[in-house]
């Protein structure tokens, strides 16, 4: 038996020998199976474009892995994706109809079945999901953000010390944490190369995402959840969704998280019924406790400029760093100090998953993303609070509000909070009007 076998099943075997549910702060502490082969089982939560996506990653990776359960809201995704990753793995996707699970409690069904659970479905479910799978105890990769309200993301926080707790990976989709680019800045940024960073510009400047027109017969639920990129419940906006990668790059530079975020927003250009209650538009100052101000700007506009990147100034130089594998030191006199050559670098979304199903098979616990990603999600969503209101908010009251987002019910008759008026438009946040702490 080669090492990593031998690894492999020394992972499943404590699996198995917790599966009689070892109880630690109110969890069970459960395995998914007691068999003792060097296959790792996975399951895949939210069958879109980017679960799909996850799930081909994860195996694609060196590792014994079959997927052997699905679940999704949306019978259709289910299939879809289905229908992609068997045609792509063959043998490795073993999810016959038993095991493929559709409707808002398909998640409970398909972790219990893995080892390891992917969970890429809309992030306003991603705090139950993550419980539910830290409950169950499986290793974990799940999408940003994390959450897309206060209470949401303190319930990812409770759920990433039990975690911890009992020794669980966790790896979140911010995947510029695994590029290499970024991490070999860091490192140099880290060592003192540019001093203390004492500005910085964050951007997310693009053309805007999807519409899904509604269709005859669609519920409000359907249809919302559909369209979920334009509901706050199920996505927090885009500067929580999307822009989030900057916002985490800004706390990475900083080792630290705002006190408080002050800044302004509107629908300028994006403004039809389609686009649900969201901003277009969102720009704001990321205050941290040393004084220094990070500058954040995200915005859908069509036909006008793009740009996807991170700029830091510091007291001995200064840094450009973007997802294109760019990465460049200065010092003041311009000099440069570093230029990250970014030919074969490996592809960072693959990386996450090849890092994570390392540790697994090692019996190695080292990846505790839960919590860093839930206060950058926070940072996202202080970010929102402060344009929907004009008001300068605080870390603390909002880590601490209760302005819960979700529906009360989960059915597709259930009426999400937010509905449309009599001519089908969404009501929208306005500032100095809209009070977003509770």
């Amino acid at each position: 038996m080669n090492k990593t076998h031998k690894e492999r099943r020394e992972f499943l075997k404590a699996s198995a020998m917790v599966a009689g549910g070892v109880m630690m702060n109110g969890y069970a502490w459960a395995g998914a199976h007691t068999s003792v082969d060097d296959t790792i089982k996975i399951a895949l939560i939210g069958c879109g474009n980017r679960g799909t996506g996850a799930a081909f990653q994860a195996l694609s990776t060196k590792f014994n892995l079959k997927l052997v359960a699905m679940a999704d809201a949306f019978q259709d995704r289910l299939d879809e994706s289905y229908k992609s990753l068997s045609t792509k793995f063959g043998a490795k996707v073993d999810v016959p109809k038993e095991r493929q699970f559709v409707g808002f409690d398909a998640y409970q069904k398909a972790i219990a079945l893995a080892d390891v659970v992917l969970l890429v479905t809309p992030p306003g479910f991603r705090p139950m999901h993550f419980e539910e799978a830290v409950k169950q105890g499986k290793h974990i990769f799940m999408e940003k953000p994390v959450a897309t309200d206060s209470p949401g993301i303190r319930r990812v926080l409770a759920a990433a010390e039990i975690a911890k707790q009992k020794k669980l990976n966790v790896v979140v989709g911010l995947q510029r944490r695994y590029q290499t680019n970024y991490r070999e800045v860091m490192k140099r940024i880290q060592d003192g190369a540019i001093g203390d960073v004492y500005s910085g510009q964050v951007y997310w400047n693009s053309g805007g995402v999807w519409v899904k027109p509604r269709t005859a017969g669609q519920t409000e639920m359907e249809y919302q959840m559909r369209n979920w990129y334009y509901f706050n419940w199920l996505c927090g906006d885009h500067i929580v969704e999307q822009h989030i990668h900057n916002i985490d790059i800004a706390n990475w530079i900083k080792n630290a998280y705002p006190i408080s975020v002050q800044g302004t927003g509107s629908r300028a250009w994006r403004t039809g019924k389609n686009y649900g209650e969201i901003y277009d538009n969102h720009a704001v100052e990321l205050t941290y406790a040393d004084g220094s101000v990070i500058y954040s700007q995200c915005r859908h506009f069509e036909g006008t400029t793009n740009r996807v990147d991170e700029s830091f100034q510091g007291t001995k130089g200064k840094v450009y760093l973007s997802a294109n594998n760019s990465g460049k030191l200065w010092d003041h006199k311009g000099n440069i100090i570093y230029n990250h050559d970014g030919k074969g670098n490996a592809n960072p979304y693959q990386t996450e998953h090849d890092e994570l199903f390392a540790a697994i098979a090692k019996n190695e616990f080292k990846f505790w993303d839960a919590e860093r990603v839930a206060k950058s999600s926070l940072t996202a969503i202080i970010g929102r609070y402060a344009t929907y209101s004009g008001e300068i908010i605080k870390w603390d009251d909002a880590l601490n509000a209760n302005n819960n987002l979700f529906p009360d019910q989960l059915s597709w008759d259930a009426k999400p909070k937010v509905l449309p008026d009599e001519n089908g438009f969404y009501p929208v946040a306005r500032p100095g009007k809209t009070k977003v702490l509770s």
